[in-house]
């Protein structure tokens, strides 16, 4: 996910797919009984295992200026952590590197207008740093980019920006204020810059639903700052002759290397279930929910498969994700690098994405979409992913535990996989989203509150947890975990949609808890 919880809210990150082809379908064999099968697991998977590994996690952040956010010491040193872990366990970890654009803001955004009045701007509210602004403190005349106002009637038919033509007569030295529209906010800084632009003013498009304050990203390191604003300030700016304005913008943005760690079992290698978490942080905290949670969860269920000698039908590859808080880069990176053949033999995908929420719903990911539809129908989602919700909700039930669906709209790093048409699924506690009287009445906890206060926050720490959440949880994730590593799992010719998932966990009270939104705009 971005850097600031804010940008989520413009989103356009979701993953759907068509898929008409296979299905996932997870055969038990005759009487078994999912409870006794896995009660071994999840008695070797204990609170205090998942908890020790995220006081390593604390340990390093407070070793590493707090944070553990992917391209910094305090990820290299949680990836080493995981991996000396497994190898006493047992397995041969694998490394994959790879490099991303990394943003880090090092002080609060400044915005002002100097003359004709004086005005400042409050930050997050009428304007916002892009992420891969570069830095700089710019005093300047502010010169519009080929501006359509009033805006077109309908979305994107705005080119401010997009060709180097629309520069001509742009003065070098000034600052640029270009519109919303049809082409990247990278694009647009990218060719202001070539003309002599010192800094970077986009505001919104103007039509219905693109008009409120830009919280975008260029997708790139820019050498100008760059910053968003809302179509009312954007027209209000383009409209003020003589206008100065200063532009502040403190940030470290550069290209940065990163790894995905893998370790995985015996098993049928042409049965594949991977098992994923991120591993990184923001650079704003130590991240021990998020996610701390889900990755302290996976370790501590590979080293009890080892340790209890589980050797399971299909081959669990478990993995840690890199750069999942910088737009999903380390899990997208992964998926991209496997061949046809290699996607293919990957059966299914479960996604571990903060399950230690301190004001906690157990969440389980709407795999059939029908608490959450998705747009362009019920087949949007990989057909099988409602069987895995399946297998989350009856083991819920079974421990007559309330649950609830939240979206299942790819913006966690199970998206990656459901692009491809990979079977996913997985649990979730809730982030930033506020908890309502009916969750309050059926999970406890406190009604008006975020489910996590702390959501990407130097709050993160070891103390922001629910032991009683992440110990259901993680027992909850062992047993799909183990189930999908025994069963019979085929992909057969899909023939009928997938049956919508009953709600047999109790009333699935709530709207999912805003899990996490790591799609950002970067195309408009």
């Amino acid at each position: 996910m971005d850097t600031t919880a804010r940008r989520r809210a413009f989103a356009v990150g979701v993953i759907t797919t068509a898929l008409v082809g296979p299905t996932l379908v997870v055969t038990s064999p005759a009487h078994a009984d999912p409870i006794s099968e896995t009660r071994a697991i999840r008695k070797a998977v204990t609170l205090t295992g998942v908890r020790e590994h995220q006081q390593a996690f604390q340990q390093i952040a407070n070793a590493n200026g707090g944070t553990r956010a992917s391209g910094t010491p305090g990820y290299d040193a949680s990836a080493d952590y995981v991996e000396d872990k497994l190898t006493a366990a047992g397995y041969t970890v694998t490394r994959q590197p790879f490099d991303f654009a990394y943003y880090q803001l090092l002080a609060t955004p400044e915005f002002q207008q100097i003359s004709p009045s004086a005005v400042t701007y409050a930050e997050g509210i009428d304007f916002a740093d892009m992420a891969y602004s570069g830095s700089g403190n710019v005093t300047a005349a502010v010169q519009g980019v080929d501006l359509l106002l009033p805006p077109g009637p309908t979305a994107n038919t705005s080119t401010s920006g997009c060709e180097a033509g629309d520069f001509a007569g742009f003065i070098p030295g000034n600052i640029a204020l270009m519109q919303r529209g049809s082409c990247a906010f990278g694009l647009k800084a990218a060719n202001a810059e070539a003309a002599g632009a010192v800094g970077v003013i986009i505001f919104n498009e103007g039509q219905p639903g693109r008009t409120d304050t830009l919280f975008g990203t260029l997708g790139a390191p820019a050498g100008i700052p760059a910053i968003g604003t809302s179509f009312a300030l954007g027209q209000e700016l383009a409209n003020t002759p003589g206008l100065t304005v200063r532009i502040e913008v403190e940030a470290i943005s550069e290209i940065r290397s990163t790894v995905n760690l893998s370790a995985q079992t015996s098993g049928d290698a042409n049965n594949v279930v991977v098992v994923g978490a991120h591993l990184d942080s923001v650079a704003g905290g130590p991240g021990i929910n998020d996610n701390g949670s889900g990755s302290a969860a996976i370790l501590e269920i590979a080293e009890q498969f080892k340790r209890l000698n589980i050797s399971p039908r299909n081959q669990v590859r478990f993995m840690w994700f890199g750069a999942e808080e910088n737009n999903l880069i380390g899990s997208s990176f992964y998926v991209s690098s496997l061949s046809e053949a290699e996607l293919g033999r990957i059966r299914a995908n479960l996604n571990f994405d903060m399950i230690g929420s301190p004001n906690f719903v157990r969440f389980v990911y709407d795999g059939d979409n029908s608490a959450f539809p998705v747009s362009g129908g019920a087949t949007d989602g990989p057909q099988g992913s409602g069987e895995i919700e399946r297998i989350f909700r009856d083991y819920f039930v079974s421990q007559n535990l309330p649950s609830s669906e939240t979206p299942f709209n790819g913006r966690s790093d199970y998206g990656p996989f459901i692009a491809q048409g990979i079977p996913a699924g997985g649990l979730f506690t809730g982030a930033e989203g506020v908890k309502t009287a009916a969750e309050a009445a059926v999970y406890g906890g406190t009604a008006g509150v975020a489910y996590d206060p702390c959501y990407h926050q130097a709050c993160d720490t070891f103390a922001n947890n629910s032991n009683t959440a992440l110990d259901q949880m993680s027992d909850a994730a062992a047993q799909a975990t183990l189930l999908l590593a025994k069963r019979n799992l085929t992909r057969k010719p899909l023939v009928d949609p997938a049956q919508p998932v009953s709600a047999t966990a109790g009333a699935s009270v709530g709207g999912g808890g805003l899990h996490p939104d790591h799609g950002e705009e970067v195309a408009r």
